[in-house]
């Protein structure tokens, strides 16, 4: 079967995005492709607001739960994989909605960006270098200069993210030589298959209270069990909330200073969501008071979906 065209809902956590997901795959006889940097980690289901048993037996979803949190996972490989998984489901007759908040996924599976080579070891020596010598937030000053929509996205607290950007960046203008050249992965726009994306686009005041009823919602199901499951040495540790449950546990805070700090990293983790997707090209932004009608209407203007 070709392949009748992509839908992606994009938007900050806790906007939304799985409820419409779920709604609009039920009415179009969609799966789901997540597009969301945690939520690809197992065991994990609390804290990244994953979706949940039920709803994942209501519709099936790729790419959400099954990668081990101590392991790495890139861009790249989320395009190779997102895209068998539209393709497998495509030859199955199904429509493909891909909804997450993970801003690069998206852009790297439309197809909007080119990525540099896998990594450079010249460029990495240096920065582990660089990031032994000054504090993190001289790195991502470093990053934003260099790409300021990337270094918005990116918490300043997170060296990894920081490290493999400015690789990013660096290799992109020829600071590992003439060697370290681009590459252009399969993406949706270079395989002809036709996409719509979608932004839900919550009031602030709405969002804010959002947030505040997930930061509940997680305390009540056993967040901190999860995190501490998870522990502290793992790449998926540095996923929004973890930390801050983590030092809760060994006795650094109080429960209401930890609901506070959730909250608030919460915030933090929103507003650079939205940074990024104010430049995300050809984006439809949708009022969250009205996403499920707008969503339909915009999905019917993709081939293969009226």
């Amino acid at each position: 079967m070709q392949n009748p065209g992509v839908l992606i809902i994009a938007g900050p956590t806790a906007s939304g995005k799985t409820e419409l997901a779920l709604a609009l795959a039920e009415a179009f006889d969609a799966e789901i492709v997540g597009a969301d940097s945690r939520q690809i980690y197992c065991g994990m289901t609390i804290g990244t607001a994953a979706p949940s048993a039920d709803q994942r037996a209501r519709v099936r979803h790729h790419l959400v739960e099954f990668l081990d949190p101590h392991e790495r996972y890139s861009a790249a490989r989320f395009t190779i994989d997102a895209l068998a998984a539209i393709e497998d489901a495509a030859a199955r007759g199904k429509r493909t909605i891909v909804a997450g908040g993970t801003g690069f996924y998206v852009r790297t599976l439309a197809g909007d960006v080119t990525l540099a080579a896998e990594h450079d070891d010249a460029v990495r020596r240096r920065l582990a270098r660089e990031a032994r010598v000054h504090p993190h937030e001289v790195l991502h000053a470093w990053l934003a200069a260099l790409d300021p929509a990337r270094a918005a996205a990116i918490d300043p607290a997170d060296p990894y993210r920081v490290s493999r950007a400015l690789e990013i960046a660096l290799v992109g203008r020829g600071a590992a030589g003439p060697q370290a050249a681009t590459r252009t992965l399969p993406s949706l726009k270079n395989r002809s298959i036709a996409v719509r994306k979608l932004y839900l686009a919550p009031a602030a005041d709405e969002l804010a209270r959002r947030i505040e009823a997930r930061v509940d919602r997680m305390l009540a199901a056993g967040f901190l069990e999860e995190a501490e499951r998870v522990g502290g040495d793992a790449v998926a540790a540095d996923a929004v909330g973890y930390r801050e449950a983590l030092a809760y546990l060994q006795g650094r805070m109080t429960l209401e200073e930890l609901r506070d700090r959730l909250s608030r990293a919460t915030r933090r983790y929103a507003k650079r969501q939205a940074t990024w997707f104010r430049t995300e090209p050809d984006l439809l932004s949708i009022p969250t008071s009205d996403a499920y009608r707008a969503a339909v209407s915009a999905a019917r203007e993709i081939p293969g979906w009226a």
